[in-house]
C-alpha cells in the first residue's frame, strides 16, 4: 500500500540499505534480482527529492529571495554572505554559522562537493529567520 511518496516496497528497500546491506543482500531477502532492487531505490529517491523540491517550493511562497550563492563559493563564505544580506533586510538569520552551513548542504547534498557549490543556489527568508534553499 501507497502511503505518501514511497510504496511500501520502497520503504522496505530503503530501511534494509540504511541497515547497511548490500542491494544484493535486500533481493535476497525480499526475493527479487539484484537489478530490481537498483530500480525501486533509485525510484524512491527519486520521490523523496521530488517531495523536497516541493516543500522548499511552498516554504519559499512566504519569504523572500535573499541572495544567490554562485557556484564554486566556498560554504564558509556562503554563510558569511548570507549573515550580511539578511542584515541589510533588517532580520536576523536564526542560525549560527555551523548550523547554518549544515542546513546549506543538507537541502540538497548533490549541489555541494566538500565546502564548495557546485551550482547557483538561492537563498530565500521569512520575516523569522528561516531559511530556505531553491
Amino acid at each position: 500500500m501507497k502511503q505518501g511518496l514511497l510504496t511500501d516496497r520502497q520503504k522496505e528497500v530503503l530501511r534494509y540499505r540504511k541497515m547497511g546491506l548490500t542491494q544484493q543482500q535486500v533481493a535476497d531477502i525480499i526475493k527479487t534480482s539484484k537489478a530490481n532492487v537498483c530500480t525501486i531505490e533509485k525510484a524512491a529517491y527519486e520521490n523523496i527529492e521530488r517531495a523536497r523540491e516541493t516543500l522548499e517550493f511552498l516554504y519559499t511562497l512566504d519569504s523572500e529571495h535573499l541572495c544567490t550563492i554562485a557556484a564554486g563559493t566556498d560554504l564558509i563564505d556562503a554563510a558569511s554572505d548570507i549573515f550580511r544580506e539578511a542584515e541589510k533586510m533588517g532580520i536576523k538569520v536564526k542560525y549560527n554559522t555551523i548550523e547554518l552551513i549544515n542546513r546549506i548542504h543538507d537541502s540538497n547534498p548533490e549541489r555541494f562537493r566538500a565546502r564548495y557549490v557546485r551550482e547557483n543556489v538561492e537563498v530565500y527568508i521569512n520575516k523569522e529567520g528561516d531559511l530556505f534553499f531553491g
